[in-house]
């Protein structure tokens, strides 16, 4: 068995970051065949995934995103690029919703 764990701060506050989790979610299961269930907090939801060889939890909370997964024995084998395709699709997530900075704003208004 192997063990995946990855953690993001954000500061997109527990309403953005709840839509960015159900977009997570809805990604992992239709190009991983995963099944999730996801159940709201009033501090913070929780992801629960699974499928074959994998199971995890994404749990998300007002300023952070942190996820563990089991991969079974075959999968195990394949660890770091599955980690890398995770990390990859959770800060694809998060860049697109990062607010924009006072700097990037005088950019657009001068170009």
């Amino acid at each position: 068995m192997a063990d995946i764990h990855i953690e993001r701060e954000h500061s997109l506050g527990l309403p953005a970051a709840r839509k960015l989790a159900w977009r997570w979610a809805e990604q992992a299961e239709n190009e991983f065949d995963m099944s999730c269930t996801y159940e709201e907090g009033k501090h913070g939801d929780e992801v629960q995934f699974t499928r074959s060889g994998v199971n995890g939890t994404l749990k998300v909370s007002g300023d952070r995103f942190e996820l563990d997964a089991r991969l079974g024995f075959l999968l195990g084998a394949f660890k770091d690029r599955i980690e890398s395709e995770i990390v990859k699709n959770l800060d694809t997530l998060l860049a697109a919703k990062k607010p924009a900075t006072k700097a990037a704003a005088k950019k657009k208004k001068a170009g």
